[in-house]
């Protein structure tokens, strides 16, 4: 198999050698550096640049992010996270990873072919991610989840955000821009508690740059596959 990072451009390395910089130099902020959130958060910035490129590499990483990024969470019982990435994002990209590798723009690429996103399937998925969000904000009021309103808008965002990621429409880049600065948010406020969420922060950051990159490279290849 040819070695993914062969695929990327000398713009996509500057922009990911950056993020890297910058999430792992957060780590040593803090008194004392979190390895799974170093780990978690590399994997997390490598995970952006490929699925910016349509990349189905990309949504292997994100498995691995998921996982990493739900036992920070559960550190800080921020149980909406761990039922995003575990019980949301992780399925939603092993079901991705199987729809990305049916729909590639040419046969034997790695490159995903987008679809278009029509009025239908807009209020499908504004209906699901309603749907979803409030079943699940009864579940994290249960579980005495801490910021209860920003976690819940994390878990709508997240949904709408990968639902439209497997459905390789090239929006899901704006959910996941808006789940970023949700995130941002509820992890500057868990720093006030535990100062190594900081790299968590500068994770969310970065992921705000990749993925507005991640926008942009889409709606680009809409054109060139001739969708506007």
């Amino acid at each position: 198999m040819k070695n993914p990072f062969l695929r990327l451009t000398k713009r996509e390395w500057i922009l990911y050698l950056v993020s890297l910089v910058i999430v792992v130099s957060s780590n040593f902020f803090a008194k004392e550096i979190n390895v799974i959130n170093l780990i978690a958060t590399a994997f997390g910035v490598t995970a952006l640049i490929f699925i910016a490129k349509g990349d189905v590499f990309g949504q292997v990483l994100i498995l691995i992010f998921a996982s990493l990024y739900a036992i920070t969470s559960l550190q800080h019982r921020y149980y909406s996270e761990i039922i995003t990435y575990l019980g949301m994002t992780a399925p939603i990209s092993v079901a991705s990873i199987v729809t990305w590798i049916k729909n590639p723009v040419k046969k034997g690429e790695n490159v995903v072919k987008i679809r278009k996103l029509t009025l239908t399937e807009l209020f499908v998925t504004l209906g699901l991610t309603a749907t979803v969000t409030l079943i699940f904000y009864f579940i994290l009021k249960e579980l005495h989840t801490p910021n209860i309103i920003v976690s819940t808008i994390s878990i709508a965002t997240s949904f709408l955000a990968s639902f439209m990621m497997l459905r390789r429409i090239s929006y899901y880049a704006i959910g996941f821009v808006l789940n970023d600065l949700v995130l941002i948010v509820l992890w500057t406020m868990e720093s006030f508690n535990d100062i190594t969420c900081l790299s968590v922060v500068a994770c969310f950051f970065t992921f705000l740059f990749n993925d507005s990159y991640g926008f942009i490279r889409w709606k680009k290849r809409e054109k060139e596959q001739g969708m506007s």
